[in-house]
């Protein structure tokens, strides 16, 4: 958890417009004044791409989709076709679980009852329970249940088994979406901030009362204002501004969601709320965010980004990293469908049991 969220919990617990709260919280020293050039950046923690490849000679291997995530029930991609991935057969019928070389389980529909864990009762000795979840720790109870029962991990850290984030960088010729030049010219709008999932204890809504006593924060979705027709996305709505709030719901480890891709995607300049800086900075450039720890209070954050949209070159600053770079987002779930696969194939004749999951994940 970060400098300023650990010191925001008494913070007003209004919605937008009816409140203000009081002092300034960030302790962090202000370093954003200066910018690093985009020197010797590399690309960090990338998951492995799926690409087309010579047919490898490990035999086909069965994943089964033990639950569709959240109980949605969608088509199973051809993996081959769709990602260039071989030897690999999905299922979601049950009846394959004798024979399953490995079985796919949502954390989230097991732990609200929704679906109950395969059985252990005719578990073949090589099959292996992948764990799938893409919430933050804060929003995954009952880990407890699940020690000692899966062989692999799969999530948006970068130290699980098998590893596909939210997004992530990529080269501008490679397999993702070629980021826009950046523009000299400011954006009509100054901040935006998209938010469905109103929680009054959050830290990020005691964050953007503070934001909101010195500038303009637009606020769209169900805690907001609708978003404009003919606009039709989040990424399509950003680009009309500078700056984006690209504010997690919680602050761990590597838990950098699609607020900041988005904003990324639009061309705007995302302030982010989430892990240390420094987390921040194995997936991006260190000029690509502004990172509320960077400012002493909110106030100057806000003259911040007053001064950035008052001088353009400035803003630069923030942008010109994005010539050469493209963007990977992951397809829900189709992709890590595949993924999963593909590292359960490479995984064949080694079994361990992940012991800590609570450990883990938690920390």
């Amino acid at each position: 958890m970060g400098v300023w969220a650990r010191q925001t919990r008494a913070c007003s617990k209004r919605r937008p417009g009816l409140s203000k709260c009081d002092g300034y919280f960030f302790t962090a020293g202000l370093v954003a004044a200066t910018f690093l050039v985009l020197l010797g950046f590399s690309l960090l923690h990338l998951p492995e791409p799926l690409a087309l490849k010579p047919a490898t000679t490990a035999p086909e291997v069965t994943l089964l989709i033990w639950t569709h995530p959240f109980g949605r029930k969608r088509p199973l991609p051809d993996c081959l076709a769709r990602y260039g991935v071989d030897g690999c057969v999905l299922t979601d019928d049950a009846r394959a679980y004798p024979h399953a070389d490995g079985v796919l389980v949502h954390h989230r529909d097991v732990a609200s009852g929704s679906a109950e864990l395969p059985p252990e009762v005719g578990r073949p000795p090589w099959q292996k329970w992948i764990w799938l979840n893409y919430e933050s720790p804060s929003h995954t109870p009952a880990l407890w249940r699940l020690e000692g029962r899966f062989n692999l991990t799969m999530s948006y850290r970068a130290d699980s088994d098998i590893f596909l984030p939210y997004g992530y960088l990529v080269q501008k010729h490679g397999n993702g979406q070629p980021l826009s030049e950046p523009s000299r010219t400011s954006r009509p709008g100054l901040v935006a901030w998209v938010v469905s999932n109103w929680v009054d204890s959050q830290a990020r809504v005691a964050f953007y009362f503070q934001l909101s006593q010195y500038i303009q924060v637009d606020v769209f979705g169900r805690a907001g204002r609708s978003i404009p027709e003919g606009l039709g996305s989040v990424v399509r709505l950003v680009k009309h501004y500078n700056f984006y709030l690209a504010l997690e719901n919680s602050q761990h480890t590597d838990y950098i969601t699609e607020k900041l891709w988005n904003a990324v995607l639009a061309g705007a300049v995302p302030v982010v709320l989430g892990p240390a800086r420094k987390n921040y900075e194995r997936f991006l450039p260190p000029e690509a965010f502004i990172h509320v720890d960077d400012f002493s209070s909110v106030e100057a954050l806000a003259r911040y980004l007053l001064l950035l949209r008052q001088d353009p070159a400035r803003l630069m600053g923030h942008l010109r990293w994005r010539t050469g770079f493209g963007l990977r987002q992951p397809a829900f779930w189709e992709e890590h469908y595949c993924t999963a696969c593909r590292a359960l194939r490479k995984t064949i004749g080694r079994t361990h049991v992940v012991h800590d999951l609570t450990g883990w994940f938690e920390s």
